[in-house]
């Protein structure tokens, strides 16, 4: 095995498919109905087995610009507000929770 090994890859990383938040360990996971750990949804959109609000996707992506500084900075990509909401209104649609 490489110096690599557990290493994933952007495109195998395991994305929440209501906000897109990277899932990359369990405590930011959600909680199924059982108590286990979703893979498909944060603690922040799903917990015990539902989502934590009843939202439309455009009220997401309101939530998710609220973040736009934060995510700014740890991404790297500077980008303004119209172009962030522009990229989530293609993205979103695209994670389970939104698709059309």
């Amino acid at each position: 095995m490489g110096p690599n090994k557990g290493v994933k890859k952007l495109d195998e990383m395991l994305i929440c498919q209501s906000c897109g938040m990277p899932l990359e360990d369990d405590e930011v996971k959600g909680t199924n109905k059982d108590g286990s750990r979703s893979d498909d949804y944060c603690v922040h959109c799903f917990a015990d087995g539902a989502f934590t609000k009843e939202m439309t996707m455009e009220e997401m992506i309101e939530l998710n610009i609220q973040f736009l500084d934060e995510w700014k900075k740890s991404s790297g990509i500077d980008m303004t507000e119209e172009e962030a909401i522009s990229e989530l209104k293609e993205y979103l649609p695209t994670l389970k929770r939104w698709k059309r």
